[in-house]
């Protein structure tokens, strides 16, 4: 399983969010390229990057700053955030970034974005899918996690048939930056449903058993941000607890 520490931008400066809000801010690191220097030295061959500024907007304004860490060459970088055209697709590809991460657009535009699936590939595109419970239901959450979709996951997930996309970052909002560890028997209803997607588990990640728990219940990958900002682990640890 790989683990990708993350490096969300507000501002150009390294942030967490609480809940997926915006006016629940702890900021941490001014210097991101610092801070994506340190994963690679310790190991992290993937790092996740989000703009929340074109998250939070709609509209790409961090993407200078992510082509700049993306073209310095230390880890295979995985970033989205204002992705809303394929200009922004193209662009990151050219700067560098190994995958590009499309939210709101997959649920809302997903004949477009699997026609940019059909032109780029399955491997250079993955799907973040952020999603709400309502009564018991998960519900995907657009703009920024400001509105809620009118349909739940699994039709969301429908319109990508089997061979035409394969990565997908799920995350419970309501565990974002919480510490509360990720929604396993939410992920593990997506893997029985979708076994042909490769699942990236996000949001509350504590704690090295988060992980290795994560792992059991078939994810390929797993988000980790808080948790090695405030110190419960490091990403030498987090790499080897799922070696």
């Amino acid at each position: 399983m790989i683990v990708y520490p993350a490096i969300d931008l507000r501002g150009g400066v390294c942030v967490r969010l609480m809940h997926g809000r915006f006016d629940q801010v702890t900021a941490y690191d001014e210097d991101s390229l610092a801070r994506l220097t340190a994963f690679a030295r310790a190991g992290a061959d993937w790092v996740h990057v989000v703009d929340l500024d074109g998250a939070e907007q709609g509209r790409a304004v961090q993407h200078a700053l992510i082509g700049r860490l993306a073209s310095a060459g230390l880890a295979n970088i995985q970033s989205g955030g204002g992705v809303r055209a394929v200009e922004d697709v193209e662009r990151l590809l050219d700067a560098g970034v190994s995958r590009v991460v499309v939210g709101s657009l997959a649920v809302s535009a997903p004949q477009t974005v699997a026609a940019w699936l059909a032109r780029f590939g399955p491997e250079r595109i993955t799907l973040a899918l952020d999603v709400k419970l309502v009564d018991g239901a998960p519900v995907p959450a657009l703009k920024g996690w400001t509105e809620a979709a009118g349909i739940d996951l699994w039709t969301a997930l429908e319109a990508y048939r089997e061979g035409t996309l394969k990565h997908v970052l799920i995350t419970d909002v309501g565990r974002d930056g919480a510490l509360t560890g990720p929604n396993l028997e939410l992920l593990a209803e997506v893997r029985r449903r979708r076994p042909d997607l490769a699942i990236q588990a996000s949001g509350g990640v504590s704690a090295l058993d988060d992980l290795t728990a994560a792992k059991a219940a078939g994810c390929a990958g797993a988000i980790v941000g808080r948790a090695i900002y405030e110190g419960r682990f490091t990403v030498e640890q987090a790499l080897e607890a799922v070696r």
